[in-house]
């Protein structure tokens, strides 16, 4: 299959695309002819990266949406498939840090459910409503992203690895409740991967986690691009249910 074309004629939505991993995903999937409706709460970045990319002949929709709500997350479906005709893949790319270097007895509660909110919840909404849409055409590809945190724990982030512990939970109850349909769900954790969502990480803490991958050296959003744009597309029809490392190393099985 030529990679330049794989997505030819399908529609694509990416949340957390206004930077980082999402934005790259998104372009990567633009490249390879994909139409995009890139969500983010953003929206000031948002609006400036669609007029950008509109310009260069790019099929692109930017909608604000909220993740944590659900009117917000099924309303933002309903106006993709209306504007696009169809929906063959999700990417939800949205998520945050939280507290770092912090113990869980100094950690907030409030801090706690809001990551809770955009990480956990946010996979679950973003999912079920695509989901929905993607029934009635038999065919879709999901990918929430993960990370290395949810499956190893890092100390002193408990918000951070429970939730995205509780994505890859839900990545694999996903992959098998909908293994017979022609409909794939499956993550990916990376280890520190060099973005904007890094920039409030206490240095120590990034330190810490980057200490812990063999390569000595961050990933990069390239290259978690390569692998996401792989992941979602026709030649991934055999894997469902699984959570794909980009962790320089440091998983290993």
């Amino acid at each position: 299959m030529d990679t330049k074309k794989r997505y030819t004629d399908q529609v694509a939505v990416i949340t957390g695309a206004a930077d980082g991993i999402g934005k790259t995903i998104a372009a990567r999937m633009a490249e390879e002819g994909a139409s995009l409706a890139l969500w983010d709460i953003k929206e000031s970045r948002l609006k400036a990266l669609e007029s950008e990319w509109r310009a260069k002949g790019i099929p692109v929709k930017a909608t604000t949406v909220d993740i944590t709500e659900e009117a917000s997350v099924e309303n933002a479906f309903k106006e993709t498939v209306e504007h696009f005709g169809r929906l063959d893949i999700l990417v939800n790319s949205a998520g945050i840090v939280g507290p770092t270097q912090t113990k869980i007895t100094d950690y907030p509660t409030a801090a706690f459910d809001e990551i809770y909110r955009v990480n956990l919840k946010g996979s679950f909404l973003t999912s079920k409503y695509a989901l929905t849409w993607m029934e009635k055409s038999g065919k879709g590809r999901i990918l929430l992203i993960a990370s290395i945190a949810g499956k190893e724990g890092n100390p002193n982030m408990v918000g951070y690895s429970a939730t995205k512990a509780g994505v890859i939970g839900l990545v694999k109850a996903l992959g098998k409740e909908y293994a017979t349909t022609g409909i794939t769900v499956n993550g990916l954790a990376p280890a520190v991967i060099r973005t904007p969502m890094n920039a409030d990480t206490a240095p120590e803490q990034l330190e810490y986690m980057a200490s812990k991958i063999p390569m000595h050296r961050l990933g990069t959003v390239e290259e978690a691009a390569a692998i996401a744009c792989w992941i979602c597309s026709d030649e991934a029809s055999f894997t469902t249910g699984f959570i794909f490392d980009l962790s320089g190393g440091r998983a290993t099985y």
